[in-house]
C-alpha cells in the first residue's frame, strides 16, 4: 500500500536497492546528524537521566542481602530481581530468558521499535551521552565536518584530544559497569584495590571491552544498530499495519513542495525542507516509509514540529502512529496476533512464577548404593545403604540435616561428613538409613524425608525401602 501511495505520487523508489550509509563503492558515508531539539528530545533526556540512574545503580542494589542482578557466567551464577538462579536451576533461567523474548516480541508487535529509541543502551548512550559530547566540543553537524575536513591545527588537536579522551573515560566506566553485572561490586572493589597482577584475567578483560566500548561509539556508531544489530532486521516480521512507529503522514503530507509567497498552495503539507533527515543519526528518510535502519529515536519528529509552526500547518506530520491510521484513520492496538502472543507470554509468566514460588533451597538427591541389599539388625530394625548429593540452590551458606518424617528410625553416615554447604555448593557422601521392622512390612517401602536448617524445612522427597517380606 505504502509503495503503491508513493508511485502514484511519483516518489523514488531507489531509496530500498542501496545502503543509506554507503557509496556506490562501499564506502562509508560518515553521518554528521544536526542537534535534535524539541519536546520529545526533551523527553528522552529525562528518560535518559533515569535509565542510567538505573543502570549505574544496579550493581549496588540489594534484595534480601543479593544483588538485585548478576549475569557470572564464569561462576554460573545467576541472580534476576534478587532471585539466585544456580546450575541446578538452570531451566528456570531458560523459561525467564524465552519468557523475555517473548515479551520482546508482543512489546515489538504494538509498539514497534519503542525500545530502541528510548532505551537501548546503544542509542542512550551514543545519542545522549557521546554524541552531546561531541555537540559540546565540536559544535552542531556543519561545524564537525568543517573541523575534520580542515589541517590539523592546535585548536583541531586540542578538540579531537578532548572529545577522544572523554570517550575512552566513559568507556572504561562503561567496562567497568558490565563487571559490575558480571561478578559484583565486592568483587570488583576487591580487584581495584588489590594489585593488578593478582587479576591479570579480569584486568585484561576490563581493557579489552573498554576497547570494544571505544571502537563501538567513536568508529561504529549507528553501524551498530543497521549492521549488527539482529534486532531491527526482524522488525519486519513483528511488525504489522496495526504496530505504532514513528512514521511519517504521507495521506497529508503528498505531494510535497516548497511554499512560495504569494501563490495558493494545493499540495500537501510536506514543505520538502529535509529537516527530518538532517537530524536523523542512521541518515534515512523518514519519509520513505518504515525502514530497518529506523531506531525511532523521534528527532525527525522534533524537527518536522518545529517546522510545521513556524509555517503555519498543524504537527503531526511526522508521529507516532501505524499505516492503518494514516490510510484507514483508525488504530487498532488489540490484534488477533496481539493476543495470541500475550496469551503464550501469559502461559509462560505462570509457569515461571510457580517455578519460583515451588523452588526449593535446596535439591537433595539419595540413591539406594548399587548392588548393596537391605541388612537385618539384632537390635530389631532393618538398614539400607544410599549414596546422597545435596546441592545449595542459594547464594549464602546453608547448614541442612536430613530427617525422616513419617517413622521412627535414624541416619546413620558414613564417617563424620560436613554438611555444611557454601553458596552454590555441593556435599555428597553415604549413609544407613535404620528402620525398626514393624515399621516396614512390605518388600518396598516409600519412606519420607525432609531437609531442614534449625526448624525451617528445606525441601522434602521420597525413596524407596527395601526389606524382607516375612519381616
Amino acid at each position: 500500500m505504502r509503495s503503491q501511495t508513493l508511485a502514484a505520487s511519483g516518489q523514488n523508489q531507489a531509496f530500498r536497492d542501496p545502503f543509506n550509509v554507503a557509496d556506490e563503492d562501499g564506502k562509508r558515508k560518515w553521518i554528521y546528524p544536526q542537534k535534535p531539539k524539541g519536546k520529545w528530545h526533551n523527553r528522552r533526556a529525562w528518560f535518559t537521566i533515569l535509565i542510567l540512574s538505573l543502570l549505574f545503580s544496579g550493581p549496588f542494589i540489594r534484595l534480601d542481602g543479593q544483588p538485585l542482578f548478576l549475569f557470572n557466567v564464569l561462576a554460573r551464577k545467576f541472580i534476576l530481581f534478587g532471585i539466585f538462579i544456580g546450575p541446578q536451576d538452570y531451566w528456570i533461567f531458560g523459561l525467564a530468558m524465552l519468557s523475555f523474548m517473548v515479551f520482546i516480541v508482543l512489546f515489538t508487535t504494538i509498539l514497534g521499535r519503542l525500545w530502541c529509541g528510548w532505551a537501548c543502551p546503544q542509542t542512550v548512550f551514543m545519542e545522549m551521552v557521546f554524541r552531546k559530547i561531541e555537540y559540546v566540543l565540536e559544535g552542531d553537524a556543519t561545524k564537525q565536518k568543517l573541523l575534520d575536513k580542515a589541517p590539523w591545527t592546535r585548536d583541531k588537536i586540542v578538540k579531537k584530544s578532548a572529545k577522544y579522551f572523554l570517550f575512552l573515560l566513559i568507556s572504561f566506566a562503561i567496562a567497568n559497569l558490565l563487571l559490575a553485572y558480571v561478578i559484583g561490586v565486592d568483587a570488583l572493589t576487591k580487584i581495584i584495590r588489590e594489585p593488578i597482577e593478582e587479576h591479570i584475567g579480569l584486568f585484561t578483560g576490563i581493557v579489552g571491552f573498554t576497547a570494544l566500548f571505544y571502537f563501538n561509539f567513536a568508529w561504529l556508531r549507528d553501524q551498530a544498530c543497521t549492521v549488527v544489530c539482529p534486532y531491527g532486521r526482524l522488525q519486519s516480521v513483528f511488525m504489522d499495519r496495526h504496530t505504532i512507529a514513528v512514521g511519517y503522514d504521507y495521506e497529508r503530507g503528498e505531494p510535497r513542495g516548497k511554499i512560495h509567497k504569494g501563490q495558493e498552495r494545493s499540495g500537501g503539507d510536506c514543505v520538502n525542507c529535509q529537516q527530518c533527515v538532517a537530524v536523523c543519526p542512521v541518515g534515512i528518510d523518514i519519509r520513505n516509509g518504515l525502514q530497518m535502519e529506523c531506531v525511532n529515536c523521534t528527532a525527525c519528529m522534533d524537527a518536522c514540529d518545529t517546522i510545521m509552526n513556524k509555517v503555519g500547518f498543524d504537527t503531526g506530520l511526522i508521529r507516532y502512529t501505524s499505516e492503518n491510521a494514516i490510510v484507514n484513520k483508525t488504530g487498532r492496538l488489540v490484534t488477533t496476533r496481539v493476543i495470541s502472543y500475550a496469551a503464550v507470554l501469559v502461559l509462560l509468566w505462570s509457569a515461571l512464577g510457580l517455578a519460583i514460588v515451588s523452588r526449593t533451597d535446596t535439591q537433595t538427591l539419595l540413591l539406594r548404593a548399587p548392588g548393596s541389599q537391605f541388612i537385618e539388625n539384632g537390635d530389631g530394625t532393618v538398614s539400607n545403604l544410599y549414596t546422597f548429593k545435596i546441592f545449595n540452590k542459594t547464594n549464602h551458606v546453608v547448614k541442612p540435616v536430613i530427617r525422616l518424617e513419617d517413622v521412627e528410625g535414624k541416619l546413620i553416615f558414613a564417617g563424620s561428613p560436613d554438611l555444611t554447604l557454601e553458596a552454590a555448593g555441593m556435599a555428597e557422601g553415604t549413609l544407613f538409613i535404620n528402620v525398626p521392622k514393624a515399621a516396614v512390612k512390605k518388600r518396598k517401602t516409600a519412606l519420607k524425608l525432609a531437609v531442614y536448617e534449625g526448624n525451617k524445612q528445606l525441601e522434602k522427597f521420597e525413596i524407596l525401602f527395601l526389606a524382607g517380606e516375612s519381616l
